[in-house]
């Protein structure tokens, strides 16, 4: 267990430093092939749980320490142990004793009885300070200061139900292929492989309602049915809006203006017959869209450029419908990416909204009269959604909203935000 506490917060330390939690955990097991199934689940679930309770674990910390720690790893340390210590079955003795033999590998083991009187005086004081941190807002909403005083003004009835939600296990959905069955016949595979699942119909805005599976317990894609044959795809309910959003036909010339990893692209294809093309500006990236289309066995175009730079890859014919999934504060789906929520600034809020108002100005004019754009966030902050719309139809004269659409994160889907807007002529 000690290697598994030791390698966790090596990864912590660099995800708190900036890095990427998803990109960071690839890193760390591409490093260790040694690392069985379950203890690569088990170094997942000890990032994942420290990052989503680091608000309460640093306030502990803050209490048990009588000055901040220099040592950033022994913080991060200190911080997966007592995680462990509370919402793990690992015996006491073990986890204490495996994070001094942690401590011990790193300075010459100048930690180890820090480390060890830190995590019993915990152990003497928990009761106390829990009653004492359930006041402590940080501690108790797991999010920045900045970002729980954002949601309070922004949303005075829902911003506790968002925080909560926002901390929550998310819920594992699937989208099924269309074109190789219906979500019903799906279901009844999952049944015979014995994988607990029920049907969940959107809350679509034109026809029948499509139908989403969301599975009671999380699985390893391996375990679904025919995955890798393209009968299935995972994918938050609240992102398998959009195909439906767009409202297009068959026929129509397409344009997903910042593909990547190519859920919204693979569902507009299983539902339509499309032209359709996939930008982004991440080369890597876009072959995961290659893959996931290969997989499904859906054929579009892709091609790697910004989509804000449109003289580098616009040919200067019109597309009847755009997909403006853009890039943003992901403040929506922090319990995905509980890494989020520590590495934001609320400068960078700005940031996103300065790169979203250009990206969308410069598409519009590769929007045919008459066409349709959709644009969508994974943001709840209205800086990047509401507000953005309305300085939007501000600068372009010719654009009409149809409708404007925040989905606010539960127990049952992550946040999300989608504006249909149509250009007059």
């Amino acid at each position: 267990m000690f290697i598994l506490q030791s390698l966790a917060s090596h990864t912590l330390l660099n995800v708190l430093n900036g890095r990427n939690l998803s990109d960071q955990l690839h890193s760390t097991q591409a490093q260790h092939p040694e690392l069985s199934g379950a203890e690569r689940a088990a170094l997942l679930d000890l990032c994942y749980g420290t990052l989503r309770h680091y608000g309460w674990l640093q306030a502990t910390l803050a209490r048990l320490l009588k000055t901040p720690l220099a040592d950033r790893f022994v913080d991060t340390l200190l911080s997966v142990a007592i995680y462990q210590l509370v919402h793990t079955r690992a015996a006491q003795h073990a986890i204490v004793d495996h994070a001094v033999r942690a401590a011990t590998q790193h300075e010459n083991g100048k930690f180890k009885s820090l480390v060890n009187a830190v995590l019993r005086q915990f152990l003497r004081q928990r009761e106390a300070l829990e009653t004492e941190l359930a006041r402590d807002t940080v501690a108790f909403w797991n999010h920045p200061d900045w970002w729980i005083a954002e949601l309070r003004s922004q949303y005075p009835k829902d911003w506790k139900a968002i925080l909560k939600a926002s901390n929550e296990h998310p819920p594992m959905s699937l989208r099924v292929n269309l074109r190789q069955q219906t979500a019903a016949d799906y279901l009844q595979q999952l049944e015979q492989a014995e994988l607990a699942a029920s049907l969940v119909a959107l809350p679509v805005r034109q026809g029948e309602a499509p139908l989403a599976i969301r599975l009671t317990k999380p699985v390893n894609v391996d375990k679904l049915p025919n995955f890798f044959a393209g009968s299935c795809s995972v994918q938050d309910i609240g992102a398998q809006l959009a195909a439906d959003y767009l409202d297009c036909q068959d026929g129509m010339r397409v344009l997903d203006a910042c593909a990547a990893p190519g859920g919204k692209t693979c569902h507009l294809l299983e539902q339509y017959q499309l032209d359709l093309l996939a930008l982004d500006h991440d080369a890597q990236r876009l072959r995961r869209v290659e893959q996931n289309l290969q997989r499904l066995q859906l054929q579009a175009k892709c091609q790697v450029a910004d989509a804000a730079e449109t003289k580098k890859w616009w040919d200067g014919k019109t597309f009847d419908r755009i997909l403006a999934d853009v890039p943003c504060s992901a403040s929506g789906v922090v319990r995905r990416h509980p890494d989020v929520k520590w590495n934001r600034r609320k400068t960078d809020i700005r940031q996103f909204a300065q790169q979203q108002a250009k990206l969308i100005d410069a598409l519009w004019p590769t929007l045919a009269n008459g066409g349709k754009m959709l644009y969508a966030t994974c943001s709840i902050f209205r800086s990047e959604n509401e507000q953005q719309i309305e300085q939007f139809l501000q600068r372009h004269r010719d654009a009409n909203l149809v409708w404007q659409h925040a989905v606010l994160p539960t127990s049952h889907h992550d946040g999300f935000f989608y504006a249909l807007l149509q250009k007059n002529g």
